[in-house]
C-alpha cells in the first residue's frame, strides 16, 4: 500500500514543506527567506495542501527534523506537525536534521557527506556519513563541535583521498576554512534543507517499524539553550 507523507523543517534559515507517496515527490514548497518559520511554515502547508487538492486526513505519516538546529526552529517544526496530526492515531516521526541534509547528497560514487550547521559560539551541529551505491551509511553522531576539530576530521579525509562533500547552513563558513581542494563545491539547491529528504528519512524509519505519536514526538538539542546556559553560568558564579 502507498504510505503518503507529510514533512516539514524549519532548523535553520530555509523553511521546507513537502509531500510524498512513498519514494515519490508531490509537492515541495520551500522558503529561503530567514527565519520567521513561526510566520511561514503552516502558510506553506496551507498552500501545498490547497494546490494539490489534499487534506491532513489525506496523509498516512507525519514528520519533521527534530534537531538539531536553531532551537526556536526546530520547536515550531514538531509543533506544527503535532497541531497536524493532533487526534488522528498517525505516526509522528521526528529525523535527525543531519541524517536528512546528507541525504540530499547521496549518490552512486562513494564520497564523505559532512552536513554542517552554525550552532554559533565556535561551534558546529556536524555528523559524517558515507554514501556508496546510492546508501547512506553514519559514520559518527550528531554532535556540536569546535571548528578546529572538525576541520582535522576533514583534512584526514583528504589525506585518506576521499572525496568530501558538505551541505547545510554553514556551508560557506566551513569551506572558507579549509584548503581549496579539501571539499568538492556543492550546488547551491542541494546545500540547505529539503522536506522531501525529511520525508525520506522518516518513511525508512517507518518500515524500520518506528511509530511514534504526536505526544511522543520530541525535539532534539544537542546542547542547552542559551538562556539556560546564562542561567548556569550565573549561577556558577555565586
Amino acid at each position: 500500500m502507498t504510505v503518503k507523507i507529510f514533512a516539514c523543517d524549519s532548523t535553520a534559515h530555509t523553511a521546507s514543506v513537502a509531500i510524498c507517496e512513498d519514494e515519490r515527490l508531490v509537492g515541495l514548497y520551500t522558503q529561503n527567506g530567514g527565519n520567521t518559520h513561526s510566520e511561514t511554515l503552516l502558510p506553506l502547508a496551507e498552500t501545498m495542501f490547497k494546490a494539490l487538492k489534499m487534506s491532513v486526513d489525506d496523509i498516512d505519516i507525519f514528520s519533521c527534523s527534530a534537531g538539531p538546529g536553531s532551537f526556536t526552529g526546530v520547536r515550531i517544526g514538531a509543533a506544527t506537525v503535532k497541531g497536524l496530526a493532533f487526534g488522528k492515531g498517525k505516526p509522528c516521526i521526528g529525523v535527525s536534521t543531519l541524517e536528512a541534509l546528507a541525504l540530499n547528497l547521496v549518490s552512486d560514487e562513494e564520497r564523505i557527506i559532512c552536513p554542517v550547521m552554525d550552532a554559533r559560539r565556535g561551534q558546529l551541529y556536524t555528523a559524517t556519513f558515507l554514501s556508496k551505491n546510492g546508501e547512506l551509511e553514519r559514520i559518527t553522531p550528531d554532535r556540536a563541535i569546535a571548528y578546529s576539530e572538525f576541520e582535522a576530521e576533514t583534512l584526514a579525509y583528504n589525506k585518506e583521498g576521499k572525496k568530501i562533500y558538505l551541505c547545510g547552513d554553514g556551508y560557506e563558513l566551513v569551506k572558507g576554512l579549509l584548503p581549496a581542494d579539501a571539499a568538492h563545491n556543492t550546488p547551491e539547491m542541494l546545500r540547505y534543507q529539503s522536506a522531501y529528504s525529511v520525508a525520506q528519512v522518516a518513511l525508512a524509519l517507518f518500515r524500520q517499524g518506528v511509530r511514534t505519536t504526536d505526544g511522543e514526538l520530541r525535539p532534539t538539542y544537542l546542547r542547552l539553550p542559551q538562556a539556560e546556559r546564562d542561567r548556569l553560568a550565573a549561577q556558577n558564579k555565586n
